[in-house]
């Protein structure tokens, strides 16, 4: 799959309007749609290939590597609480596997579990979700970085054009934000504005 870098978007909802926009500024796009039934996940999973297929963007799927398959998916992105990345190895064929992180522990298991990508977070406040984990910080951003060992690491958080200089300034790959693009009076402004990486990277 294309390189994690960069602005990593998410459509949280099946609209092919807002997927395009994601995709013109996006290196990755993840399709999560909750709550949501696996039959509407598919059709907006296989709106959202066609998408980044004419943007040259990466299409990832949230929690289901049946669906991800199904599509022709460039990975799929496991939760602490879905399919053990062990598990999901054996089944997902071609799929890359990214991994939500929320501590140096879960950032170590996912490294030795041999994770392509781990997300870490939230680095700031955020309301996307409504029991998010406990904020963790620049600094641990940082650490997790280091703990990575290479692996690339997706900051996820909090993050808007205000800080998104900072996160990166932490050896962090990508960055993702859903609520603070997806929510934006002009989300095409919104998203570039988190595409633009800083000029060491």
């Amino acid at each position: 799959m294309t390189t994690i870098r960069g602005f990593y978007a998410v459509l949280d909802r099946d609209d092919e309007t807002l997927a395009r926009v994601l995709s013109r500024a996006a290196r990755v796009l993840q399709v999560r749609i909750k709550p949501a039934a696996p039959c509407d996940i598919v059709r907006a999973a296989r709106m959202a290939r066609t998408v980044c297929d004419a943007a040259g963007c990466a299409l990832v799927i949230n929690d289901r590597i049946d669906i991800a398959l199904a599509v022709g998916a460039d990975a799929v992105h496991l939760g602490q609480t879905d399919l053990p990345l062990a598990a999901a190895r054996t089944i997902a064929g071609p799929l890359a596997l990214g991994v939500s992180t929320h501590s140096a522990a879960q950032v170590t298991a996912a490294r030795d579990g041999g994770a392509d990508y781990i997300a870490y977070g939230p680095v700031f406040e955020t309301r996307t979700k409504a029991n998010p984990a406990p904020v963790q910080g620049l600094e641990a951003l940082r650490a997790a970085v280091e703990l990575a060992a290479g692996i690339p690491v997706v900051a996820i958080g909090g993050i808007t054009p205000a800080n998104v200089a900072a996160v990166y300034a932490t050896g962090a790959r990508a960055v993702c934000a859903i609520s603070g693009v997806n929510e934006a009076g002009d989300i095409a402004a919104a998203a570039q504005a988190l595409a633009r990486e800083p000029a060491r990277r």
